[in-house]
C-alpha cells in the first residue's frame, strides 16, 4: 500500500504579502501586487512592470554574513522554508538528520548576481570578483543553505524545470517519501528573475506584457485583452510528511497530498501542443495516480499566465479532461495577483489550494473584465466566492513542454 503524504507547514514569501496568512488575504481580498520595476532602471525596455517582493528584511531571516553570501532567491526561500518549518512544529534535533530532506525548485537561481557581476567588470575593467560569486549565483545553493542550517542529511535535489519547477520538486519529495528515503520533505520553490537581461528576453520571446501606463491591470488571466505575462518573484516552502510521521509526533495534518504527475510534450521550446494534450495527461494521469474521477474535483488553481496561446490551451485542457463538468468548476488564476513567480509558483499556488479547502473560499481571478469565447469557463472574476471545496488541483505548466499537476485534498484520518 502507498504511503499516504500530508502537508504539516506551509511558508510564503509573494509580492502580495510575506507569510502564509498575509498572501491569503490579499488574494481573497482581491488586492494585486503588480507596480512600476524599481529594483533596476528600465528606460528603453518595452516592458517595466513587475511583481516585486515588497517590505522583505532579510535579516529577520538570515545572518548579516549569510545575506551578503547569498543572491535574493535563496533568501527568500529560506525564510518561506522557516516559517513553514515554524507552522509544522518540527524539532529537527529530535529526528533522524539523514532521514530528512529537502528538493527545491528554480527556474534560472541567481542570474541577478550573474548579470550584476558581469555589468561591473564592463564597466569597470576589473576582475576582481566577490569570493561568494559562484556560490550566490548556483541554482542548488538554495536547498544547500536549507540543509545547512538545519544539518539536514537526507535527500537534497534541485529541480529545474521552468515554470513548473515548484509543483516538481513537490511531487518529486514526494516520491522520495513514498519509497522510503526520507520520512520529512522540505520542498521549496524560489525565484527572483529581476534584471534588463531577463526582461529583455522575455520580451524578445513575445512573452511578456507592455501594459506599462497601468501595471495594477497588466497581468489579466483568461480576460479577452490579455497581452502577455508579468513578472514575478518570491518563494513557498511546503513540510511534506509521511502520515505514520506525522502521527508518531503528533503533527497538526494541514491537508493531504493526492497526487501528482509531471510529463513532457516532445513539441516545442516555449509553445504548448496546439491541441492541449500534453496538458491534458498531465491532469489525468494526477487523477489517476489519486485515484480520484474529474468528478472528485472541487477547484482548480489554474497556470493561467495571462498569455493569449497560454490561457486558451489551458481551457481546451481542462474542458477535454472534465467534460461537460468543466463549465461548473471554479477554475481561477493568481497570477492576476502575484504575477507569474516562475519556479515559486507551483508552491505558492499549491498554497492557495490548501486554504481554500481549509477555509472553503476559492480565490478569484482579478483583472477579468471581457470574456473570450475561447476561454469560456468560471474563472471566478474579480471576487473571492465561498465554495465547498475537499480537493483541489494545482497546475504548473512551463516553456519546453515542463508539465506538472498536484492534487490535494481536506485530510481524512480514516481514510
Amino acid at each position: 500500500m502507498k504511503e499516504r503524504v500530508v502537508i504539516t507547514g506551509m511558508g510564503a514569501v509573494t509580492p502580495v504579502g510575506i507569510g502564509v496568512d498575509e498572501y491569503w488575504r490579499a488574494l481573497i481580498e482581491g488586492r494585486g501586487g503588480v507596480g512600476k520595476i524599481t529594483r533596476f532602471p528600465t528606460e528603453g525596455l518595452p516592458c517595466r512592470i513587475g511583481a516585486e517582493v515588497k517590505g522583505f528584511s532579510p535579516e529577520n531571516y538570515l545572518s548579516k554574513k549569510l545575506i551578503k553570501e547569498t543572491d535574493p532567491f535563496a533568501q527568500y526561500a529560506v525564510a518561506a522554508m522557516q516559517m513553514a518549518i515554524q507552522e509544522s512544529g518540527l524539532r529537527f534535533s529530535e529526528e533522524d538528520p539523514f532521514r530528512v530532506g529537502v528538493v527545491l525548485g528554480t527556474s534560472i537561481g541567481g542570474i541577478a548576481s550573474i548579470t550584476e557581476a558581469q555589468d561591473r567588470i564592463t564597466r569597470t575593467g576589473s576582475l576582481r570578483i566577490s569570493p561568494h560569486f559562484i556560490t550566490k549565483m548556483l541554482g542548488n545553493l538554495a536547498a544547500t543553505q536549507i540543509a545547512i542550517m538545519y544539518g539536514l542529511k537526507g535527500p537534497s535535489l534541485t529541480v529545474s524545470t521552468a515554470c513548473a519547477s515548484g509543483g516538481d520538486a513537490v511531487g518529486v519529495a514526494a516520491m522520495l517519501l513514498e519509497l522510503g528515503e526520507a520520512d520529512v520533505m522540505v520542498a521549496a520553490g524560489t525565484e527572483s528573475l529581476f534584471c534588463t537581461l531577463v526582461i529583455a528576453g522575455l520580451h524578445a520571446a513575445r512573452a511578456v506584457s507592455t501594459r506599462n501606463d497601468e501595471p495594477e491591470k497588466a497581468c489579466r488571466p483568461f480576460d479577452l485583452r490579455r497581452d502577455g505575462l508579468v513578472l514575478g518573484e518570491g518563494a513557498g516552502a511546503v513540510i511534506l510528511e509521511t502520515l505514520a510521521h506525522a502521527r508518531e509526533r503528533g503533527a497538526r495534518v494541514l491537508a493531504e497530498l493526492l497526487g501528482y504527475a509531471n510529463c513532457g510534450e516532445g513539441y516545442h521550446v516555449t509553445a504548448p501542443a496546439p491541441d492541449g494534450s500534453g496538458e491534458i495527461r498531465c491532469m489525468q494521469r494526477a487523477l489517476e495516480k489519486a485515484g480520484l474521477t474529474p468528478a472528485d474535483v472541487d477547484y482548480i488553481n489554474a497556470h493561467g499566465t495571462s498569455t493569449p496561446l497560454g490561457d486558451r490551451i489551458e481551457t481546451l485542457a481542462i474542458k477535454a479532461v472534465f467534460g461537460p463538468r468543466a463549465k461548473e468548476i471554479p477554475v481561477s488564476s493568481t497570477k492576476g495577483a502575484t504575477g507569474h513567480l516562475m519556479g515559486a509558483g507551483g508552491i505558492t499556488e499549491l498554497i492557495a489550494c490548501v486554504k481554500a479547502i481549509q477555509e472553503n473560499i476559492v480565490p478569484p481571478t482579478i483583472n477579468y473584465e471581457e470574456p473570450d469565447p475561447e476561454c469560456d469557463l468560471d474563472y471566478v472574476p474579480n471576487r473571492a466566492r465561498k465554495a465547498r471545496v475537499r480537493i483541489a488541483m494545482s497546475n504548473s505548466f512551463g516553456f519546453g513542454g515542463q508539465n506538472a499537476c498536484l492534487i490535494v485534498g481536506r485530510f481524512l484520518a480514516d481514510a
